[in-house]
């Protein structure tokens, strides 16, 4: 989060999917064979936020926002995991609330639509809805402020099919420190280790985009399982403080896990964000009337701002940024951390895209351009889902792994000396 066809037959060939694809974009049969046999993973849009909104239909096609079910079947989606999220400001039992209602909001989606949309917790079911010709929904928390510093509540999230949580949000939560607030924890707080430690248990992917560097430190020092970071693109290139170091990426490569691009433009380009700084009234602007026309709606708010955003740039008061910067920042994730943990979080739904990628219809543009850029097939597939999958099969093995070890020592004959006394 930032600023602010049906098919008929439960499965399908690969040539007459990409038959279907062609009228979103134009690509080389190589590439959309390629892409459309492939398993793609989006681990972060922020379409959630329409979903409370009872006007709004997943299954019909719109022409506002990025992600219905018609465009994410004609841009090949698998996976995508749809974003809890409450602002920052929003603390306490009410953000656990809304939390809850959104999880519930997704699920509704699912059972709407059952067969284009499969709920999916594990690498395995996203690889069955694959088979299937459906899509495997899947949510992340954004934002530990949404457990109000109770492992209960963690617990909770994941029972009803939370997969990973972000550490932070936009500002601090009550243990642990954000990429864009003053920090106050130096880091994780022991209890923010113990929420680390308990995601490794529940099998929980734990997610650092949005944290400052010295609690990604920390989250990497604690984990015994590897990490992603859900949708960051590259420091080097743009300096945003959600953006990964080289450094960063390599840690977080060291743990086997996977930086997730991130397309908003802000995070893309350079140009875009020194245009924002150097003329700060052009975003009061755009808030002012998005405030405006969306008062406290936070669907309506994303949206809007996305709108007036592409409106500034067309009248030539903020830069023109195209889908290349994607794979610009891809390219340099790679050469950095390497094939094997790059992979794509867009932020549909809760930021501003660049031309070209405004909606799912158009990831098979990613494949086609990482093949032009000379990717091998194998390395393209990796980008657009298997690192994910790799990622979340060893989380759920160091799950299984710490709970037996747990079960274990519980059954012991000490254990149960313990428990006697």
């Amino acid at each position: 989060m930032t600023r602010a066809f049906v098919l008929v037959f439960a499965s399908i060939s690969v040539s007459a999917i990409a038959g279907l694809a062609i009228f979103a974009v134009s690509v080389s049969e190589k590439a959309r064979k390629l892409h459309f046999s492939s398993i793609v993973v989006d681990t972060h849009d922020d379409t959630t936020q329409r979903f409370l909104d009872g006007k709004f239909d997943l299954g019909a096609r719109t022409n506002t926002g990025s992600i219905d079910i018609p465009r994410m079947k004609e841009g090949g989606l698998t996976a995508i995991f749809f974003s809890i999220w409450i602002p920052s400001k929003v603390t306490g039992p009410e953000a656990v609330r809304r939390a809850l209602q959104q999880i519930e909001a997704v699920r509704d989606q699912v059972r709407k639509h059952p067969n284009d949309l499969v709920l999916a917790t594990t690498a395995a079911q996203i690889r069955e809805a694959k088979k299937k010709g459906q899509i495997a929904a899947l949510m992340g928390v954004e934002g530990g402020h949404m457990i109000n510093s109770d492992l209960e509540v963690l617990r909770k999230f994941a029972g009803l099919g939370v997969r990973y949580m972000t550490l932070t949000h936009s500002g601090n939560d009550e243990w642990a420190d954000s990429s864009t607030d003053k920090a106050v924890h130096n880091g994780l707080t022991d209890f923010g280790k113990d929420v680390v430690r308990e995601m490794n248990r529940l099998g929980m992917m734990v997610d650092i985009s949005h944290v400052s560097d010295k609690t990604f430190a920390d989250a990497i020092a604690v984990s015994k399982a590897p990490m992603i970071a859900s949708h960051s693109s590259c420091r080097a290139i743009c300096d945003a403080p959600r953006n990964m170091t080289d450094e960063m990426m390599k840690a977080l490569a060291a743990k086997g896990g996977v930086v997730q691009i991130n397309y908003h433009v802000g995070f893309l380009s350079q140009e875009f964000r020194d245009a924002e700084k150097a003329d700060p009234k052009i975003n009061a602007a755009i808030e002012q009337e998005v405030t405006k026309r969306c008062g406290d709606n936070e669907a309506c708010q994303l949206l809007e701002g996305d709108k007036l955003t592409r409106e500034a740039v067309e009248q030539g008061k903020l830069p023109r940024v195209g889908y290349d910067k994607i794979i610009e920042h891809i390219d340099h994730a790679v050469k950095v951390a390497g094939a094997d943990h790059v992979g794509l979080g867009s932020d549909f739904d809760g930021a501003n895209m660049p031309y070209g990628m405004e909606d799912a219809s158009k990831l098979p543009l990613i494949t086609e351009a990482l093949l032009k850029k000379g990717y091998s097939e194998s390395d393209v597939k990796k980008i657009l889902g298997e690192n994910t999958l790799r990622v979340m099969s060893e989380v759920e093995r160091v799950s299984r792994d710490l709970n037996a070890t747990s079960k274990n020592q519980s059954s012991s004959p000490r254990a149960k000396k313990r428990e006697a006394k």
